[in-house]
């Protein structure tokens, strides 16, 4: 498992976003030499956990619990077969390309080590939206990215350091549930019977994701 590149962007001034500043963060690009990866502070407030990254709607993106975006590369080359076309790593707006890596199969609360330094701790799957849409330019984007089901991982920075290129990727703790990113994407989009199941994986689902399953069983039982 391999960290193959370390994305970052820059607020950029675009015209399909829905950003009331017009700008967004989403066009981030590989970069050389080592990256500061660090809780940022909390959602709303806070942006990206990764040094010199551009979060610019806050009210729905970075913060501690989605302080790091990753995308595997797999995944990535399974949509360049399907579109077409190539797609650059960070091309998804995510910071962490990976290779060898099942980011959408990731259980909540698993931890990644990359390098020497950085813990990370899966917390939830990316939601797509339509800033996400118009970067790529493709029509009903939302609605096929929701299909594949594989949305990639968002990660809170346990133990903070320095990351860049190249480095190792080690999984080193894997929690005794069930629950994936790949099924918490499910059940807060278009299967919300499943929501009840994400209870499972406890405080390590990203807060948002765990009140949404806590109201669902309040509403309705498991």
């Amino acid at each position: 498992m391999k960290l193959l590149s370390v994305n970052l962007g820059r607020p950029k001034a675009v015209p399909y976003t829905d950003n009331p500043e017009g700008v967004t963060g989403i066009d981030k690009r590989p970069v050389e030499g080592p990256v500061r990866v660090a809780a940022p502070g909390p959602k709303g407030v806070a942006g990206s956990g990764l040094a010199g990254d551009a979060v610019c709607k806050r009210q729905h993106h970075g913060g501690d619990d989605q302080a790091v975006y990753a995308m595997a590369r797999e995944d990535l080359d399974d949509w360049e077969r399907e579109l077409g076309r190539p797609l650059a790593n960070g091309g998804f707006g995510e910071n962490l390309t990976t290779s060898g890596l099942d980011v959408s199969g990731a259980l909540i609360g698993e931890r990644w080590r990359i390098g020497s330094d950085v813990v990370l701790e899966v917390t939830c799957s990316r939601i797509p939206c339509l800033t996400f849409q118009g970067h790529l330019g493709e029509k009903q984007w939302v609605k096929r990215f929701t299909a594949k089901g594989a949305p990639g991982a968002y990660l809170r920075v346990i133990e903070p350091g320095e990351i860049r290129a190249g480095d190792a990727m080690e999984i080193i703790h894997r929690p005794g549930h069930e629950v994936t990113v790949a099924l918490q994407f499910r059940a807060v989009t278009t299967e919300r019977k499943l929501l009840p199941r994400l209870l499972a994986a406890g405080e390590a689902l990203h807060p948002e994701s765990l009140e949404a399953a806590r109201e669902y069983v309040a509403k309705y039982g498991v």
